[in-house]
């Protein structure tokens, strides 16, 4: 197996009324769970550009270049990302550990009507921890929490769109777990900073080439 990475030219213009209300408020609720969390941070909270990531997903569904609308987030946070996806049409789930983080998204989600379903556990599968180990004490690479694919009935490999946030150092683990339990074709996207997302595809070798589904 190998990840294939993919050229995306997309646009933030044109975001509609709604979806700039929620980021709006998104980016409001993070400095204000930031600030009362300050003395004691939350471990690895990462908010994302939420503008871009919903031009991301919204050009990747205009491109058809998922498999399917099942979007996972990976380490949801106040759930923007996933809120947004469900706004254009993803069937989104997100995954979070933090139970203070995990009851932000919900009420994120309620309070603008957004299709999107938080679980409070961890997006490791059972029997990734050891795909983890090489990061050492990061909370939310980390052994424990609740199996969230077993609340919610579902595998990794039933998403056909992961989005995840590595930080430096971070990218090797999310990929080794997107390789080993994603199903072949479904797409990885990863926020590394301003400007940088990164879209790229589980693809599977046959007899000298790669492709992108094992048919």
């Amino acid at each position: 197996m190998k990840l294939r990475r993919i050229e995306l030219d997309f646009s933030a213009d044109d975001i509609p009324g709604p979806a700039q209300d929620l980021i709006a408020d998104a980016n409001a609720r993070v400095d204000a769970f930031i600030d009362a969390h300050r003395d004691q941070p939350i471990a690895g909270f990462v908010p994302s550009d939420f503008t871009l990531a919903y031009a991301a997903l919204r050009q990747i569904r205009r491109s058809l270049l998922a498999s399917g609308d099942a979007l996972c987030e990976w380490g949801s946070g106040l759930g923007a990302v996933a809120c947004l996806a469900g706004m254009l049409g993803y069937d989104a789930v997100g995954i979070e550990i933090d139970p203070d983080l995990f009851d932000e998204a919900e009420r994120l989600a309620r309070d603008h009507d957004a299709p999107a379903q938080f679980v409070c556990g961890s997006f490791i599968p059972p029997g990734g921890e050891r795909l983890t180990d090489q990061c050492g004490e990061v909370a939310w690479l980390m052994p424990g929490g609740a199996d969230a694919y077993q609340e919610l009935g579902l595998d990794a490999d039933d998403f056909d769109v992961i989005y995840a946030y590595p930080w430096p150092g971070e990218e090797k683990p999310i990929d080794d777990l997107f390789l080993r339990y994603a199903a072949v074709g479904a797409l990885l996207v990863t926020y590394h900073g301003i400007d940088d997302i990164r879209v790229q595809r589980k693809v599977a070798k046959q007899v000298g080439r790669w492709v992108s589904s094992p048919s």
